[in-house]
């Protein structure tokens, strides 16, 4: 069992493109089954990391490969994955 705040702990890692994402902020959930539909990680800053963020990065549940002990192993395509807020 994890639990939410196990996963905001563990850093995000894309073997799609090698990329490292970051840290998980927030999950999407459906309120009907309760199921964890995607994890949210956000995007760069905009100022020097600072100041909130103008895109993040939006992870499909089912992009996630592995839940290792400081890693989340996702396998997504980079295009699809990040948002402009």
């Amino acid at each position: 069992m994890v639990r939410i705040y196990d996963l905001k702990q563990k850093e995000v890692i894309n073997i799609a493109d090698g990329s490292r994402l970051g840290f998980v902020v927030d999950i999407e959930f459906c309120p009907k089954t309760g199921k964890i539909e995607a994890i949210i990680i956000p995007g760069a800053g905009k100022m020097f990391g600072m100041f909130g963020h103008e895109q993040e990065f939006r992870v499909k549940w089912a992009d996630i490969d592995q839940i290792g002990d400081d890693l989340i192993i996702i396998d997504a395509d980079p295009d699809d994955i990040l948002i402009e807020l």
